[in-house]
């Protein structure tokens, strides 16, 4: 595979990762009516990714839907929207966005293959299992309850690992393919060639709050995403998923994502009326029909417990909880966060932004160079210490 050399920001191998959402749906990043300068055509897109590239982000997330909803008349799709991007950039990875039951795990596979080979080694995947019953009825596949589509995209996974890794490192001739036997997915001896580029495959993501993710998150993904919480929150999933991995023995092998809304300003007092502004020109039919959605998804978990479960109304406005994370602010006020984040087992940050046109580049001139100027200094190691240093902000609400 070839090698790209990376940002001067980013060659330190214990560095925090940044990514962004991708706008490739239509509405932004938030539900509400207040003016916004971000598109989710291609053109702006490959601005808003060749910016992020330049000023050291390193990942960027398609987002996937199927239908319009919710404040999102329009959607582009995540695989080919995400080769687009790869096209356009020589750095930056993109994470497709995939959901079990529209898709198939050998497509999937193939595909994510292919533009492995295409963008030589810069392409990943989120798993997602779905929470918009609307979206699976209109298109003909089945509602399973919240357990069995967590359970389907545990099988999910497992597949393209095995499809990606069977015999990678026998001559084709000599490979076995890969079996399984599942209650959603059967292969018999499938050989893929090409494999991936990447070894041993492409990234695995995967998120949500329930036991269901967070299971699926310790066996199956190299990545768990989080909503934003609070602090108590962050911690008790971050140990839980953890102490899960360690069982099935994959102690060490599961990092942690965490989304979060980015609002810098010169103030923070400016920052915290841009919030409000956001919030109070929410679109309030579409936040509460989201709202009803998705806590249904979340609230049909055993324990109670699922992604959104607990989302107030302004939570909701940003769709995974991103003003949770409290990235609003002064830059030295969100690096300070940011490091907090890091002490606790963070290692990237999943970004939005309300401007997309000029606040990726300005997240990457003013808070990136901080945050890595401050792991120079040692910062984001020690959690007591970020915690007695900016803890306060996320203090449960």
């Amino acid at each position: 595979m070839a090698t790209v050399e990376p940002h001067e920001l980013n060659r330190d191998p214990n560095r925090l990762l940044f990514a962004y959402w991708v706008p490739n749906v239509s509405g932004g990043l938030v539900i509400s009516k207040i003016p916004q300068r971000t598109s989710w055509d291609l053109d702006s897109n490959l601005r808003y990714a060749q910016t992020a590239e330049n000023v050291g982000f390193e990942y960027a997330l398609t987002q996937i839907r199927f239908t319009a909803s919710y404040g999102a008349a329009n959607q582009h799709e995540s695989v080919s929207f995400s080769q687009a991007l790869l096209h356009g950039t020589k750095r930056l990875r993109v994470i497709a966005a995939i959901l079990p039951g529209p898709w198939s795990p050998v497509t999937v596979a193939k595909q994510i293959a292919s533009i492995d080979h295409y963008s030589k080694g810069r392409i990943a995947v989120n798993i997602v299992s779905g929470w918009f019953k609307g979206e699976f009825t209109a298109i003909g596949e089945w509602w399973l309850d919240h357990a069995e589509r967590y359970r389907r995209s545990n099988e999910f996974m497992r597949c393209l690992r095995g499809i990606w890794t069977s015999g990678q490192d026998k001559p084709e001739e000599e490979d076995p393919g890969f079996t399984f036997a599942g209650d959603f997915y059967r292969f018999r001896n499938y050989r893929l060639s090409p494999k991936p580029v990447q070894k041993p495959h492409p990234p695995i993501f995967q998120g949500g709050n329930s036991d269901d993710a967070r299971k699926n998150g310790a066996e199956v993904a190299d990545w768990y995403f989080m909503n934003g919480n609070d602090l108590e929150g962050f911690r008790a999933q971050i140990e839980d998923v953890k102490a899960r991995a360690t069982k099935v023995g994959r102690e060490n092998q599961v990092k942690f994502a965490v989304n979060g809304f980015v609002i810098v300003r010169d103030t923070e007092e400016e920052a915290v009326r841009v919030l409000q502004e956001i919030q109070g020109k929410a679109d309030a039919e579409a936040v509460e029909a989201f709202a009803a959605e998705v806590k249904n998804a979340g609230q049909s978990t055993a324990n109670k417990q699922g992604m959104w479960a607990t989302s107030t109304f302004n939570d909701l406005v940003q769709y995974n909880d991103g003003f949770k994370t409290r990235l609003i602010g002064t830059a030295e006020q969100v690096a300070e966060r940011i490091l907090l984040l890091k002490s606790l087992g963070v290692n990237l940050v999943l970004t939005a932004f309300l401007h997309y046109e000029e606040e990726v580049e300005r997240f990457g001139r003013e808070v990136l160079p901080l945050v890595r100027k401050l792991e120079a200094e040692g910062r984001g190691k020690d959690a007591d210490f970020e915690i007695a240093r900016t803890g306060d902000v996320y203090k449960k609400r």
